[in-house]
């Protein structure tokens, strides 16, 4: 019975650490979310331009295009989690934080190559339309995350906006225009409060 109490104190404790750390301290991670969505902005762009003719490349180009935003966007994130770990490490709340970002980035990692062999094996390029819409709802879950950590209402906004938008890409995957959608989206969802955090970390400092 006893060991249950002192599980429970140990539960509520890291709870109300967490409760605190989030209204006083600054949620860090914005230059992430800004490398994130500027990225795989571009790379967005990029694969309408290919799509829509005004770029000719063959067909292998969509997935150098993908891979290769990957592989920058890796790149700029050890660089970018080296400067800020030390820092994210004091705080309970960031801590949250960070694994909610980190299992949000291996999921889509995880979806979007079962996406790429289900499409391989099937012979079919079908599923991977759903793929931008998968991709906002995960943003959605990272950012509600980070409102309960933080406590900020403009952070809830931001991730009811990030499901608002999978469903609306959702309406228009089968248009090329989904690609200029998705990278707006980014630019909304990702890098625009990815700066706002930045600024807000910048005048805690």
């Amino acid at each position: 019975m006893n060991e249950k109490l002192q599980t429970l104190q140990a539960d509520i404790g890291f709870l109300k650490a967490v409760a605190e750390e989030g209204r006083t301290t600054p949620v860090l991670g914005g230059s992430i979310l800004v490398a994130a969505g500027a990225i795989y902005g571009v790379a967005s762009l990029l694969h309408w331009a290919i799509l829509t003719g005004l770029i000719a490349t063959p067909p292998w180009a969509f997935a150098v295009v993908w891979f290769g935003a990957t592989v920058l966007f890796l790149g700029v994130l050890r660089l970018l989690d080296g400067r800020l770990s030390p820092a994210k490490s004091r705080t309970t709340a960031n801590r949250v934080a960070g694994l909610a970002w980190q299992g949000v980035g291996w999921t889509i990692f995880a979806l979007v190559a079962s996406t790429a062999l289900v499409s391989w094996r099937a012979n079919s390029a079908i599923p991977t339309l759903l793929l931008p819409s998968v991709i906002l709802a995960l943003y959605g879950l990272g950012w509600s995350v980070v409102a309960a950590v933080s406590r900020m209402g403009w952070i809830g906004l931001t991730a009811a906006g990030a499901y608002a938008g999978a469903i609306i890409v959702a309406a228009f995957c089968t248009s090329p225009a989904v690609f200029l959608m998705f990278a707006a989206a980014l630019v909304l969802l990702a890098v625009a409060p990815g700066v706002t955090l930045m600024r807000q970390a910048r005048a805690a400092a």
